[in-house]
């Protein structure tokens, strides 16, 4: 039988856990101030036990340098704004040359519907309109937490648009190749999702788009626009498709480290970590926003994904299965060549299908749910 902890010895352990943290607020604001006051109260007023000595332990500053996590929006991580841009029209270049002749490229930028930012919009629609609500049409949403629409996508555009699809592709603030003040306007999970969205006005004033077939697909990144557009914005897509979407940010954030958390942490709109912002990260997770989906969803995932973890977006999958039922199609690919590519694989020479198993499975699921859903075979 377990012997009970004695109220005494209870309170001393709780007392020094909370000293522990006074004490390592102490050391990263330098060891002056109003921090290092209370440290120095709290370890007199430390209650003693008979024959103890109590000590502070040392703190290791290099350690203590890896964890500081900044939550001034100055110190965003930033990066090689030229290069980006000069990536950005070699990537517009090519997709210019492949279209040709193919289908009706175009690219322009509309008015965020937040009413901030101008974003730059790549088109795909077929060369042959079908007339008046004619074709039905998808959001495509690119990843990576400062990424950009790449011409890898290339050979799944070129199906889509050959399947009767229009594809619209925003690329929402902080995408990469358009500048140090783009950049810094990221915000993940929060005017980003709107920026993507706004793409539906746009297709609505398309005459040869019917309104009323509008999906959204997206990866990674992508894939949690998606999963959030759907959550915030029920109604406004008769679906959407998530594939390897990041899930949960306040497990993603501890999983992946310092690093990774400041580019969170550094956000105009976020300045913090969840412990310190719990609402905006409860907010921002799909994970947690299960249950306001109301439109069919489409989720793939695997099990060997070195960025969205196995382990973070397995409770989504399950989540979907267990509380939308009727609304969700979820697979789980069991350690599929390319991981987190695993449905993306391309042939960065000849811009064409990399196929494996796994990848024609996904699309072929992919593209049945997309058409059961959109009907891209109804003429105007």
């Amino acid at each position: 039988m377990r012997t009970p902890v004695p109220v005494k010895s209870r309170l001393v352990l709780i007392t020094t856990t909370l000293i522990a943290l006074v004490l390592a607020t102490a050391v990263l604001s330098g060891g002056t101030g109003l921090a290092a006051d209370s440290a120095e109260a709290a370890v007199t007023a430390l209650p003693q036990q008979p024959g103890q000595t109590r000590q502070q332990p040392p703190m290791d500053p290099d350690r203590a340098r890896r964890l500081y996590v900044s939550t001034d929006p100055a110190d965003h991580p930033a990066s090689n704004y030229e290069r980006a841009i000069r990536g950005k029209a070699r990537t517009d270049s090519i997709f210019a040359a492949v279209t040709a002749g193919v289908v009706e490229y175009r690219k322009f930028s509309y008015r965020s519907r937040i009413g901030d930012l101008d974003i730059p919009v790549y088109l795909y629609a077929p060369l042959q309109k079908k007339g008046p609500r004619g074709h039905a049409a998808m959001v495509w949403v690119h990843g990576g937490v400062h990424g950009n629409w790449t011409e890898n996508y290339w050979p799944f555009v070129k199906e889509a648009v050959e399947r009767g699809y229009v594809i619209i592709v925003p690329e929402y603030r902080g995408s990469t190749g358009y500048g140090e003040g783009f950049h810094e306007e990221i915000d993940y999970g929060g005017y980003e999702v709107d920026d993507a969205v706004t793409a539906v006005d746009y297709l609505k004033t398309l005459s040869y788009v019917d309104p009323d077939r509008i999906g959204i697909m997206g990866w990674s990144h992508g894939g949690y626009i998606t999963l959030l557009a759907l959550a915030r914005f029920p109604g406004t897509f008769q679906c959407g498709a998530a594939i390897v979407p990041v899930t949960n940010l306040i497990f993603r954030l501890s999983y992946k480290g310092p690093s990774y958390q400041r580019q969170f942490a550094t956000q105009k709109r976020i300045r913090g970590l969840p412990f310190e912002q719990r609402e905006i990260y409860v907010e921002r997770s799909p994970y947690y926003q299960v249950d306001k989906i109301q439109d069919p969803v489409l989720v793939h995932i695997a099990t060997n994904d070195a960025d969205v973890n196995y382990v973070e977006c397995e409770p989504l999958v399950f989540a979907l299965r267990d509380l939308k039922p009727n609304l969700s199609e979820t697979k789980i690919y069991v350690d599929p060549p390319g991981g987190h590519s695993f449905s993306r694989r391309v042939n960065r020479q000849t811009l064409e299908r990399n196929d494996t198993p796994e990848q024609l499975d996904s699309w072929n699921r992919t593209w049945a749910f997309l058409e059961w859903n959109l009907r891209p075979y109804l003429g105007g």
